[in-house]
């Protein structure tokens, strides 16, 4: 069925004959999608709340004035932490080249935002000669020349390594070294760092710090204090977490969520599973 109404239905927007596409959708804190591709590419873009998203691959953390592209054909979920109002921009593949072919974390600048927050309230089926067509283009211009963002968690390949990225997501506070997994594994400690930066391009040690970090944005949005944080997640004092999320980020957890913070450059529906996006 091709949308003429404002549809927050995905399905609705894939055939579209228009080459892009915009869709809002509001979601409830918890809120889980499960996991499904698209026909197009998406600009994913929470303009309140974060958004953990994730594909074999590894997981992505999108928070206010960020976005993640997600290629066609991509299988991939979405976890809401806090509140989240989503605006999506789907691109039919052939729309325009320079496009990323991967997924990808990128700045939201106050002009993509608002040139997104403009496609929302266009006609779904704009006029091409028009200004919206133009609208429209200005956002693939956008989306091509931003710059990608450090905030994604790559998973390895290696089993014994799955193993303790998966205990690191599930318990990221934990202070066991590699040399602990590496007795429970029955690998050396050299060859688990080794396949470490081979697997994921980060040491065991840069791995954990972005888990954390991935997991301190999901718990900031949920409202949770930064004391709390900090020492669920294994740190010292909120004065050190405080240091590694500025480090990482170039801003304190408390303004990190704050709409309008700078954008750095860094190296609805009811709780539950439902629709896609």
């Amino acid at each position: 069925m091709i949308a003429t109404m404002r549809s927050t239905d995905p399905v609705d927007y894939q055939r579209v004959p228009r080459p892009v596409a915009a869709m809002a959708k509001d979601f409830r804190d918890g809120h889980h999608i499960a996991p499904h591709s698209h026909e197009r590419a998406q600009l994913i873009f929470a303009v309140e709340g974060v958004m953990l998203v994730s594909t074999v691959a590894g997981s992505w953390a999108v928070p206010p004035q960020r976005a993640v592209w997600m290629p066609a054909g991509v299988t991939h979920e979405i976890r809401m932490a806090g509140a989240v109002a989503m605006r999506t921009i789907y691109v039919r593949p052939d729309a325009a080249a320079g496009l990323p072919d991967r997924v990808r974390v990128i700045a939201v600048t106050s002009l993509l935002r608002e040139l997104t927050l403009r496609a929302c309230a266009l006609p779904v089926l704009y006029d091409e000669a028009g200004p919206a067509a133009k609208i429209m283009t200005l956002i693939l211009d956008e989306i091509a020349a931003l710059p990608t963002l450090a905030l994604d968690l790559p998973l390895p390949h290696d089993a014994r390594l799955r193993r303790i990225c998966r205990a690191l997501r599930a318990e990221p506070g934990s202070t066991r070294t590699l040399d602990d997994w590496a007795r429970e594994t029955g690998a050396s400690t050299r060859t688990l760092a080794r396949r470490f930066v081979r697997d994921t391009g980060l040491t065991f040690a840069e791995w954990r710090q972005q888990a954390r970090l991935l997991e301190a944005m999901a718990r900031l949005a949920a409202g949770q204090p930064v004391t709390r944080i900090a020492l669920d997640l294994g740190y010292d004092s909120p004065s050190a977490f405080t240091a590694m999320f500025r480090r990482a980020l170039g801003t304190t957890p408390s303004r990190y969520l704050a709409r309008g913070e700078p954008v750095l450059p860094v190296g609805g529906g009811p709780t539950g599973t439902a629709s896609a996006t």
